[in-house]
């Protein structure tokens, strides 16, 4: 064993000489293991708000979504796109054409996003988590088209689940202007039935904004004839999201764009990353504060141990070995705060998510989930573990460094 480590492992758990320098030694390392505490469980939280926005995103969205680079919609038939359906790590492939659309009802309107889907839709979409009311999931019927709308559409629209009058869709025909003798001869007008429910994703982008419809009634409406505007891919069960991605880019060519639905909804996820990046650098701000106690307790060492200091200095060691027990010292502080720390923070994230003790509200039914979501990610860990222990080694360096030459008369 090094003898330097063993000196410093000896002053460290020492119980005679320096009881109130081994009380402040420990204090340090509470300190140290508090700030790597809240760190995890900080940075879990965020994880389980992502994987919770996420898991929404996905019960309504696709796990691959493709588009045009440039354009705005396909030809449905473009062969291409045809080479989708023939590759076996692919469970479905949905059409979907999407446009905007007034939407009038008893006086009141409001502009929303009509999303035509085919029928293989409902195999695409986990929508049996999504809808609520008395009916059930369906688009055409009896030669009818009928609509599912967002909830905070029925809202805006003065409606619940369930409808009598049909709603009155209007949306701009092609190519031509607006007659302002006429206006109405300028649009297209088509009507919406209630199939009995409508959804809820949790997200106003989708809940605020969208209706499902049958892909042929967008396809009139929107005078859009055998085109889409996207492709929503479902990949089979167990199915690599990032390989497909890449086979499937490397399939179609550059001329396509293939989004996950992290890049589907970038911006989102964009404004977590960025509360997360802020909340792990404002406690790491005070996990700095907290390493300032080592100064004290290595201060307050160095001049208990002169002597000491002077004995190893005739037994041959040199300045270099003196500086080295001290370093080792803090360095064993911040790490065995570190690991408590990060012990202790696994150790309550795992009561959140077995216990739910933090909840959301007081309020049943309020929140989407009961109590705060966590999720732990072995990587954040390993970024706690080298940010603590940095901070930690980086807070020892002054001390040993500069408090050694007036201390210990180096």
């Amino acid at each position: 064993m090094n003898w330097t480590f063993f000196f410093a492992r000896r002053y460290l758990f020492s119980r005679r000489s320096h009881n109130a320098i081994n009380i402040i030694s420990g204090i340090s390392a509470v300190g140290i293991a508090v700030a790597t505490m809240a760190l995890v469980c900080t940075l879990s939280v965020f994880n389980g708000f992502q994987d919770l926005v996420a898991g929404l995103f996905t019960a309504f969205g696709p796990q691959l979504r493709v588009t045009l680079a440039e354009g705005r919609t396909i030809e449905a038939d473009d062969e291409a796109l045809s080479r989708l359906e023939q590759m076996p790590r692919i469970e479905v492939v949905t059409p979907v054409l999407e446009d905007q659309a007034l939407i009038v009802q008893e006086g009141r309107q409001t502009v929303v996003t009509i999303k035509g889907v085919a029928d293989n839709y409902i195999r695409q979409a986990n929508l049996d988590e999504l809808l609520y009311g008395d009916g059930t999931f369906f688009l055409q019927a009896n030669g009818q088209e009928y609509g599912v709308l967002g909830i905070q559409v029925t809202s805006r629209l003065g409606l619940g689940a369930t409808f009598d009058q049909p709603l009155q869709v209007y949306a701009p025909r092609r190519g031509e202007r607006v007659n302002m003798a006429n206006p109405l001869s300028s649009f297209n007008q088509a009507e919406l039935h209630s199939p009995g429910v409508v959804f809820m994703v949790g997200q106003a982008e989708y809940d605020a904004h969208y209706i499902l419809t049958s892909l042929d009634f967008a396809r009139n409406l929107f005078d859009q004839p055998d085109r889409i505007s996207a492709l929503e891919i479902r990949l089979q069960e167990g199915e690599d999201v990032s390989s497909a991605k890449k086979e499937i880019r490397q399939l179609l060519g550059p001329g396509f764009l293939v989004q996950d639905r992290y890049e589907q909804q970038e911006d989102v996820f964009r404004i977590m990353r960025v509360e997360k990046l802020i909340s792990y650098l404002f406690l790491t701000f005070i996990l700095l504060v907290a390493c300032f106690n080592i100064i004290g307790s290595l201060s307050m060492l160095m001049i208990d141990k002169k002597a000491d200091v002077q004995t190893l200095r005739s037994l041959g060691a040199d300045n270099d070995d003196i500086c080295r027990i001290f370093m080792y010292e803090g360095r064993l502080i911040s790490l065995l705060g570190a690991l408590a720390g990060i012990v202790l923070g696994l150790f309550l994230c795992w009561l959140q998510q077995t216990f739910g003790l933090v909840s959301m509200g007081d309020q049943s039914g309020t929140f989407i989930v009961e109590a705060y979501p966590v999720s732990v990610h072995f990587g954040d860990m390993l970024l706690i573990l080298v940010t603590v222990v940095a901070v930690g080694w980086i807070s020892v360096w002054y001390p040993v460094h500069y408090l050694s030459r007036r201390l210990l008369n180096r």
